[in-house]
């Protein structure tokens, strides 16, 4: 099984095929080609020009339909060459922004299950989401275990740049990370003023800082006796060093500056062990920052939001909401 995913408690069947109506594994010229083929709808690119450590042989954008069941997406992205956002808007926005991260265990994006399905929730909520396609570290790219972090505080950086453009308060924008993507979430979180590239233009001059982080069953610790192997090797390469490892371990990261984190996970987590949110809960503690967890006995990793309604994890996405309205960052 692929790095990223694992036992899942309810979902529909899925199996690897050629994606339906002709879309199998298709390699497209360009992002914006490709948005348009799978049906991406509104999207933004991040960079103006070249992504910072571009390759001079790019990677080839690949959608991967995983689903048998006719009208249920439930694709996985690759050869991201050139990332972006895929904007959805609510009927009525209410000023929130989400920037969401689908995780994979940096080795390919979970479009649907932790993209596309949670921006329906969200948007339902009046919600204005962002859905990051980011670059994948093993694809290329110079300096591999930054590319997805400069994309991470791009992203948050265009969208406080347009905020007035789609309704949005700059001081209500999010970010919700699943798995590698809570990961990616958390370090945004944590490291959202380091510089990790050269501005390219005036929205490099705001904030990448997110108001509150929510990370669903993430990885955190990339040093930790629980690390997720492949998340690591995916993002650090095979050779690192025990000072990388805990230069990205999330938890060895948090500061006086790191807003509120949600944090939900399952014990019978048997791919990203529970230790990892614990570990950084305490990290919260210890630092006195705000932050809530919710442990759930059942659930396994990448349910997204397709448990059961009898499974108790089913409703971490009503005590994100909560906490985000007590937190200020959904309005009252």
């Amino acid at each position: 099984m692929p790095h990223g995913r694992g036992q899942v408690t309810t979902r529909l069947p899925i199996n690897r095929r050629d994606m339906m109506m002709g879309m199998a594994a298709m390699p497209f010229a360009s992002a914006a080609l490709a948005a348009d083929a799978a049906g991406w709808g509104e999207t933004i690119a991040l960079w103006p020009g070249k992504a910072p450590g571009t390759p001079a042989r790019l990677p080839r954008l690949k959608v991967e339909q995983r689903s048998t069941s006719p009208g249920f997406n439930d694709r996985w992205v690759t050869g991201v060459d050139r990332p972006m956002l895929m904007v959805r808007r609510p009927v009525t926005p209410n000023g929130t922004a989400m920037l969401i991260v689908p995780g994979g265990g940096y080795e390919f994006l979970a479009i649907d299950n932790e993209g596309e399905e949670q921006a329906r929730w969200l948007t339902a909520r009046g919600v204005t989401c962002f859905i990051l396609t980011y670059r994948l570290p093993g694809e290329g790219w110079s300096n591999r275990a930054l590319a997805p972090l400069q994309d991470a505080q791009r992203a948050m950086r265009v969208i406080r740049a347009r905020a007035s453009a789609f309704g949005i308060d700059s001081g209500r924008l999010a970010v919700l990370g699943f798995s590698a993507g809570g990961h990616l979430a958390g370090s945004l979180a944590t490291r959202h003023a380091e510089r990790t590239y050269m501005p390219v233009d005036a929205a490099d001059r705001l904030s990448a800082r997110p108001d509150m982080a929510g990370l669903i069953y993430p990885v955190v610790s990339l040093s930790a006796p629980f690390t997720h192997v492949g998340s690591r090797d995916a993002l650090l390469g095979l050779m690192s060093t025990e000072a990388q490892r805990r230069e990205y371990s999330v938890e060895m990261r948090v500061t006086d500056d790191t807003p509120p984190i949600f944090l939900t996970h399952a014990s019978d987590d048997g791919l990203v062990p529970i230790a990892n949110s614990i570990a950084l809960y305490q990290a919260i503690l210890d630092q006195h920052r705000e932050g809530e967890l919710h442990a759930f006995d059942k659930g396994g990793h990448g349910f997204g939001a397709r448990l059961d309604k009898n499974v108790p994890a089913s409703v971490w996405p009503t005590l994100f909401a909560d906490y985000a309205r007590r937190v200020g960052v959904l309005p009252a």
